[in-house]
């Protein structure tokens, strides 16, 4: 039993030592509780992997909730990218709920809160109340609406509610402690005059509650048993249980709050704000470009659900924030496909290669593995014929020993082919190789069993033959930043370290079955790396995306 503790992270200790202590197992509840107000991006599948697959150990329920407390920034556009999301990581939620829902209900209970002389309605701007608050170092200075009379506080908070008054002209405020060392607990807002339409409740509300006020009571209202949140809001957790002391009731469940570690990615900002001015500045496409640290920009360059969850689970369950290293995600992406993606050929920088000895106009259709790490993944057929593209690359007209690929007089493997000879180059004016002229071993054929056949080269190429090869553009993307930490520098600004050459694309030709495959699968480029169709693609022009590389040094510990 000593054994099993330790191995559980420190959330798990936390449920555990709940139900010891008399939490029944069917009273365990989570939450996911997103704003929608942007696309989720890859810190957030940090808290969808914590609350969910807490969820899937203890056979617990878990809410999808929208934190739609905020109708300035709230769309339902990204209520559904949030949705699909989840859905795509592969998790289903127990209720869709929303903050929206229980509009009535706090505002009753913020009633009941100015009747206990718990709150009261401030008509000072905002930007005094911030300035009485002081530091954590120096006390606050009470408002002068502190102790307005009670009645006064009712009369004005239900002619704030119906509109009366304009945006900014007055507040409904907790009264708690001015002088406490936690920001927080200095009289915080509660409610503000907002006359924008909202998403679902249209302009029924003229005020609306602020975050604080409005998460805990919700956590209550749903009986979640724990809320699970990231480590800045560690010191909002005094002033979340005493807004559940204003309306807890003892026959019901308390929640409990409990702060993780943020994942921070190298080369990655998560910043909501930031990403949008990446959007809106041009420095991406969209919030799904594949540079993108949202959730659908990683699926579009390529990414897995199955790397996703891998990398989360590598990363772990801390109270400490570190700098999580990319090439880790890119491990556990590479890990993942390595497993899934069907292995075919396609050349990104082509040159043409002949053979000569090869009969004019005849064509085979080739048997090919593909993939080797699946015994059921089967075979496929690509055509071979005369006239053939490869990479430039893989050809040099002089070469030492250790160079294994193409060069003049030197023979290699075509892959599921015949082993050629290369003879002689044809070049430009520029001196630049244009076409290649080879020779092939007839008895040579992958597979035939001849002799000839078993004889070992030591390189083996990928081609497409140049007589059925489909165009393709080829996108491969490199980190968005050219720093580890673009946002560390105050003084500086993040979008200084844009990498310029974080896309690059390049015309190529692959075999023709890639004319079938499904935006989204996963693809290994052989000897190249491992790619997916983009949603650009056409009947006439195909894009595919660079996922990742097909090798790297970097080993996780």
């Amino acid at each position: 039993m000593e054994e099993e503790k330790k191995s559980l992270n420190f959330i798990e200790q936390i449920i555990e030592d709940d139900i010891a202590n008399g939490l029944k197992k069917e009273q365990i509840r989570f939450r996911f509780p997103p704003e929608p107000n942007g696309y989720l991006h890859i810190g957030h599948t940090k808290a969808i992997c914590i609350n969910f697959g807490l969820g899937e150990k203890y056979n617990a329920p878990v809410n999808l909730r929208f934190d739609d407390t905020n109708p300035e920034k709230e769309e339902q556009e990204f209520v559904d990218s949030i949705k699909k999301d989840v859905e795509w990581l592969g998790f289903k939620w127990d209720k869709e709920l929303y903050a929206s829902d229980y509009f009535q209900q706090l505002y009753e209970w913020a009633v009941q809160m100015i009747k206990d002389g718990k709150a009261y309605v401030d008509e000072q701007p905002s930007e005094v109340i911030t300035e009485q608050r002081k530091n954590p170092a120096e006390p606050g200075v009470e408002s002068p609406y502190r102790n307005r009379p009670v009645e006064e506080s009712l009369d004005l908070f239900e002619r704030m509610k119906n509109g009366e008054f304009e945006e900014g002209a007055m507040s409904l405020r907790a009264q708690i402690d001015m002088v406490s060392p936690n920001m927080n607990l200095r009289d915080p807002v509660m409610y503000r005059i907002l006359k924008r339409p909202h998403h679902r409740t249209g302009t029924a509300w003229k005020i609306y509650p602020m975050y604080d006020w409005a998460h805990g009571e919700s956590d209550y209202l749903e009986q979640v048993s724990h809320s699970l949140c990231s480590l800045e809001f560690e010191n909002h957790r005094p002033l979340y249980n005493w807004y559940l002391e204003q309306v807890y009731d003892e026959s019901k469940i308390a929640p409990k709050q409990r702060e993780f570690a943020r994942m921070n990615v190298s080369y990655m900002i998560t910043s909501k704000r930031k990403l949008q001015r990446l959007v809106a500045e041009n420095a991406v496409t969209g919030w799904d470009d594949p540079r993108m640290p949202t959730i659908s920009g990683m699926r579009r360059k390529g990414f897995t659900p199955a790397s996703i969850k891998n990398f989360i689970e590598k990363v772990g369950v801390a109270k400490r924030e570190n700098l999580i290293e990319i090439q880790l995600l890119d491990f556990c992406v590479r890990e993942d496909l390595n497993k899934v993606a069907k292995r075919v050929m396609a050349v990104v920088d082509p040159v043409k290669l002949i053979i000569e000895n090869y009969p004019e106009g005849k064509e085979e259709w080739l048997e090919t593995e593909n993939n080797p790490e699946q015994e059921n993944a089967g075979t496929r057929e690509v055509p071979f014929s005369r006239e053939l593209y490869i990479e430039r690359e893989d050809f040099k007209e002089e070469a030492n020993n250790k160079f294994f690929r193409l060069k003049l007089g030197g023979e290699v493997r075509l892959k599921s082919a015949y082993i050629i000879k290369a003879e002689r180059v044809e070049k430009d004016e520029n001196g630049e190789i244009t076409t290649i002229y080879a020779s092939y071993d007839e008895k040579s054929k992958s597979g035939s069993g001849t002799e000839e056949s078993l004889r070992k080269v030591k390189g083996t190429l990928h081609w497409v033959s140049a007589t059925h090869a489909i165009p393709v553009d080829v996108r491969i993307y490199d980190k968005l930043f050219t720093v580890e930490q673009p946002d560390a520098e105050k003084d500086v600004d993040f979008l200084n370290f844009i990498n310029p050459e974080s896309v690059t694309t390049i015309k190529g030709f692959a075999e023709p079955s890639l004319k079938d495959v499904a935006v989204g699968e996963p693809l290994q480029f052989q000897r190249i790396g491992y790619f997916t169709k983009d949603q650009d693609s056409t009947d006439s022009q195909l894009v595919f995306n660079r996922t990742v590389t097909l090798k790297d040094s970097f080993k996780p510990e």
